[in-house]
């Protein structure tokens, strides 16, 4: 008999070692078996037995390159040899509870707030979820972990995230180097909670293919966006206009996930946010939900959570001054 255990593309180079050792070595363990690794297949033939074993074992080496960002031969032969693999039980049967996912060297990544759970309960049940809040709640982190967890459970077949190019009092021309490089760094945010989440070879592997792509949101224009997890970050500095746009663009199997924060909008006076507005024209449709985080959830340094209210407390006595 032969089966075939296919790889993603992206770690199946980390997973074979280097000249395919690794693949060797599993040849060594299981003798028995005609192991042939290519591309991202590994076809298998022998006892129906002895192939589901190995199809096993090849599932738990597979979570742990992806918890850890590699695999060691003595990783190999621990794994293949282990009786109690409870270790890995939480992957192999689809995360639960709070967790979403296990980053890189076994970072877990889990919603930690009531509000961020929420979130994550209402994208099970919606297909377009606005997360709105100020920053520091978790909201782009917890939604890039969703659909990190769809694509790695096959849901989806591409992450797509973009932003609005509006900067808080910069412009982007006068920064060097050309589109890419003005848009790289405005982007950073969305790397880093990629690098957070993947292993950098994969996660290269995922951008140069395009399974996963970060671009501005005018380059959403003119899209269909079918199977596929899109996150619009710093919704609050898209237009009415531009965020109409974007909203449009959802297509078969799609999640829209939104973000913003209503009190640091940079558009120019004279534009009004999209985000505002929709919370007033999209209220009550089915199938969108709007989850509103607070300074309770802000999950960085104590201190962004005290400035956050001072700030808040100010712009409040200015508005009571001004009537």
């Amino acid at each position: 008999m032969e089966k075939t255990f296919t790889i993603d593309t992206g770690i199946a180079p980390g997973l074979y070692g280097t000249n395919d050792k690794n693949v060797q070595l599993l040849s060594h363990i299981f003798p028995k078996l005609k192991i042939t690794a290519r591309g991202n297949e590994v076809k298998i033939a022998g006892e129906e037995s002895e192939i589901d074993t190995l199809i096993d074992r090849l599932n738990l080496l597979v979570i742990h390159y992806e918890r850890f960002g590699g695999l060691t031969e003595t990783d190999i032969l621990n794994i293949t040899s282990m009786e109690d693999d409870s270790f890995y039980r939480l992957d192999r049967e689809g995360l639960s509870g709070d967790v979403l996912l296990h980053g890189r060297e076994g970072k877990i990544i889990k919603a930690i707030t009531p509000n961020q759970k929420r979130l994550v309960e209402s994208s099970t049940l919606n297909d377009m979820v606005f997360a709105i809040g100020p920053a520091g709640t978790g909201k782009t982190y917890t939604a890039v972990a969703l659909a990190v967890r769809a694509l790695k459970n096959k849901q989806i077949r591409r992450i797509i995230l973009t932003r609005p190019a509006v900067e808080a009092g910069e412009n982007l021309g006068f920064l060097p180097g050309d589109l890419r490089d003005k848009l790289d760094p405005y982007l950073q945010p969305l790397y880093d909670a990629l690098w957070d989440m993947m292993p950098m070879q994969k996660l290269l592997g995922y951008l140069e293919d395009k399974t996963i792509e970060i671009a501005p949101l005018a380059f959403m224009r003119g899209r269909t966006l079918d199977n596929a997890y899109v996150i619009l970050d710093e919704a609050q500095n898209a237009t009415d206009g531009q965020l109409k746009m974007f909203l449009t663009r959802m297509g078969k199997n799609a999640k829209f996930f939104i973000t913003g924060d209503i009190t640091q909008i940079d558009l120019p006076r004279h534009q009004h946010s999209g985000l505002v507005q929709a919370t007033r024209i999209l209220k009550g449709v089915k199938g969108i939900d709007f989850v509103y985080l607070d300074n309770s959830d802000v999950v960085r340094h104590h201190l962004v959570t005290k400035i956050i209210q001072r700030y808040e407390n100010w712009d409040q006595e200015k508005n009571d001054n001004s009537k």
